[in-house]
């Protein structure tokens, strides 16, 4: 049986030929535009035209992909004439594709798990090249890793590295890495990106559509029409409009106050905050520092700022307790610890975050210009969460951060560890408590 592909999935391969100097290909957009369909083909193909070499499928769940992606596979290969066992033979045990002529294709689970965060599990793989499908559900890391093995019978073949992940519109990394500049014209070369529209797949029934039209608007957005600018504001916290009328004069007034969120073991940045009242005035970052350093810089800007120890909060969490422990007197900052008004919130950290946020709403914080690009960034990121069974008001994870953005949100984690001064009155001059 040929395989007749739409145009779009041409455009695509067309990316992922030898000489073309794309290395990762984003195809992405609407449901129904047979991405997974065309991940599965490229895979097929590469392995038949170069025997001996070991490509990569990778979802974020393996039970998923075998349930979804796996199906796709067996559906392709069925069309491209090959038959199981004659032509390919699938272990379940080891979750690898082995083709007549040697070929291998791994079926990889790409989730992030708290107990291997740099993923160490993929750190023997030895590829030639992959695909990842539904990758917005894929922490930029993760692809990263997978990129990082890529060298199986590069030379062999003479072939340069390819990649290809497949996804719906997302607010996440791929969105900051791929689409925003395709659309501002200014992509590199090294990456690729095809928009995916449901009307690009002809043979869809009508009711396929009809059905994508019936979902709720946002979800209609991104599925039925590929809109990568869907509006979020559902689930946002900080209003873009608010966050930018931040950034403009004061005279600062008030007492002084130090906030620093200190890098957790595997991450490299330690963010450093002097707030005068309300205002920050002054942020210093610090890269792969070690608790000594940590210390000694925020010391220094306690002398300098003429800073009292009651003033000064860091991140206890991991690694942030050493430097609480060795400046007596400032207080240490547990995101999960109980919050003030426990009956609202589940921790701490998410009852800052709402304070930072009304007070933001307010206008009665003040940051500098310097600091706009990322703080924007990072405040973007800070979503509202489904209320807890109990009805509890909380936000998303520095985890869930990082994997859905591939950056950890450490400014605006020093942004919110001012307003524990504000929950709680008692730690310093102001306040805005409820």
């Amino acid at each position: 049986m040929a395989v007749n592909l739409l145009p779009k999935q041409l455009e695509c391969l067309r990316y992922l030929i030898v000489e073309n100097p794309a290395e990762v290909v984003l195809f992405g957009g609407a449901a129904g535009g047979s991405k997974s369909f065309l991940g599965c083909f490229w895979q097929i193909q590469r392995r038949l035209k170069y025997p001996g070499t070991r490509g990569l499928i990778g979802r974020s769940k393996l039970d998923t992909l075998k349930k979804t992606t796996l199906q796709t596979f067996f559906e392709v290969a069925k069309m491209c004439g090959l038959r199981a066992i004659e032509h390919y033979v699938i272990n379940g045990q080891t979750n690898v594709i082995t083709f007549y002529n040697k070929s291998e294709i791994l079926l990889v689970d790409l989730f992030f798990y708290p107990s291997d965060p740099n993923f160490d599990d993929l750190g023997s793989l030895e590829i030639t090249d992959w695909f990842c499908d539904e990758a917005s559900q894929v922490s930029k890391k993760a692809i990263d890793i997978v990129r990082s093995r890529v060298r199986y019978k590069l030379n062999e073949f003479g072939l340069p590295p390819k990649g290809l992940m497949t996804c719906n519109p997302s607010k996440g990394w791929l969105y900051n890495e791929f689409y925003s500049p395709w659309k501002q014209g200014v992509l590199p070369d090294m990456y690729a990106f095809i928009q995916s529209k449901v009307t690009d797949n002809p043979h869809l029934p009508p009711s396929y559509q009809e059905t994508l039209a019936r979902l709720p608007d946002v979800d209609r957005k991104r599925l039925l029409e590929g809109d990568w600018e869907y509006d979020e504001t559902l689930d946002v916290l900080f209003k873009v409009d608010d966050v930018l009328a931040c950034f403009r004069e004061n005279t600062p007034t008030g007492e002084r106050y130090i906030t620093a969120d200190v890098a957790r073991l595997g991450k490299d940045r330690t963010v450093i905050g002097v707030w005068t009242g309300l205002s920050l005035i002054y942020v210093h970052e610090l890269r792969r520092a070690r608790v000594n350093e940590v210390v000694d810089a925020i010391l220094t800007l306690k002398s300098r700022y003429k800073i009292e120890a009651r003033n000064v909060v860091i991140d206890e969490d991991g690694v942030g307790g050493g430097a609480v422990d060795a400046i007596k007197g400032c207080r240490g900052f547990v995101n999960g610890s109980r919050a003030v008004h426990a009956e609202r919130y589940p921790n701490l950290k998410s009852e800052c975050y709402y304070k930072l946020a009304e007070l933001i709403e307010k206008r009665l914080i003040f940051f500098p210009i310097t600091e706009k690009n990322v703080l924007v960034k990072e405040l973007d990121m800070i979503r509202r969460r489904r209320p807890e069974q109990d009805g509890k008001l909380t936000v998303t994870s520095k985890e869930e951060i990082a994997r859905i953005h591939g950056v950890s949100p450490d400014y605006s984690d020093m942004v919110m560890m001012r307003m524990l001064f504000e929950v709680r009155p008692n730690y310093g001059k102001y306040s805005y408590a409820v």
